[in-house]
């Protein structure tokens, strides 16, 4: 089997094994209450979130995303100066996850995908010559942990759907398709704005913020959305998370899937075109500037 590229494995220091798997491909694992390393695994986390775990915790905690993302989170960058993730925020002053307790985890029903795919890593890859994204996975084996030991075999598609991942996985889809499409453009699309960063955590992670600004008269009056369609995207939360993906697709791609009022999107496409513009007078002034210092022997 072929190898994973490194900036695509999710444990960089190398708990993975290097092989990229198919769902076909048979482990051995179980973790079970009374096993000798009980929590271990949740004694030091580096857990990153989706947009659907954070939808299941605020509403297991009874709170706002918001409130979620101020108390048990923070944020990191994917890529520099790119779009940004979101991390488990572990105990103060120490490693552990806040939702673990001697019984086992606290929100268990609820836990992060990270958690359920444990010893599992998803890896999410798309070619640059490609408009799908390929699934595959690679096995996590670290030294505390003994479940490797336990006499149970299965296939990683039947330990997806043991641990409930089929669902999560179909959810969070679209927003793996925003990262992976991100990275595998890179400097075509140019830097991301500000504006855009901001859009992006926003509609991906503070889901009830999101919701707000779906719901003001400024996004009203630049997009043309059935009443029937804007009341269904506001009232459930999994249609709304649903709805950002295709909003940041429209606004960091310009993959035009949500209709706007036509004089606001004669005023878009002028602003596209002005940007466009811009960004190749810019290229063309670095490869002038290039060209230059070549000419003249300059060589660093």
């Amino acid at each position: 089997m072929s190898k994973p590229d490194p900036q695509q494995v999710p444990f960089p220091e190398s708990p993975v094994m290097p092989e990229m798997l198919r769902g076909s491909h048979t482990i051995q694992f179980r973790c079970h209450r009374g096993i000798g390393c009980w929590n271990a695994c949740c004694s030091n986390i580096d857990i990153s979130l989706t947009p659907v775990d954070i939808v299941r915790l605020k509403h297991r905690l009874d709170i706002t995303s918001t409130e979620f993302l101020d108390r048990y989170t923070v944020p990191y960058e994917m890529e520099k100066d790119g779009i940004a993730g979101v991390k488990l925020r572990p105990v103060e002053g120490g490693t552990a996850c806040r939702f673990m307790t001697a019984e086992g985890c606290s929100v268990y029903e609820d836990r992060p995908t990270a958690c359920r795919y444990y010893p599992v890593a998803l890896l999410s890859m798309r070619r640059q010559d490609e408009y799908v994204d390929r699934d595959s996975y690679a096995l996590v084996k670290e030294a505390h942990c003994l479940g490797h030991q336990e006499p149970r075999t299965l296939s990683i598609d039947e330990y997806r759907a043991e641990q409930g991942l089929k669902e999560y996985d179909e959810l969070a889809r679209g927003w793996r398709q925003l990262i992976l499409k991100k990275k595998s453009s890179g400097p075509t699309i140019g830097k991301p704005s500000k504006r855009s960063l901001q859009l992006f955590f926003l509609a991906c992670y503070d889901i009830d913020r999101f919701r707000e600004f779906v719901a003001s008269d400024g996004f009203s009056q630049l997009f043309d959305i059935p009443a029937q369609e804007m009341h269904d995207i506001l009232l459930d939360d999994d249609t709304l998370m649903q709805f950002g993906f295709r909003f940041l697709r429209q606004t960091l791609f310009g993959e035009m899937t949500i209709p706007m009022h036509t004089d606001a999107a004669d005023r878009r496409a002028g602003r596209l075109k002005e940007k466009a513009a811009r960004l190749e007078r810019e290229a063309a002034e670095r490869a002038a500037r290039d060209e230059g210092l070549m000419d003249s022997g300059w060589d660093g």
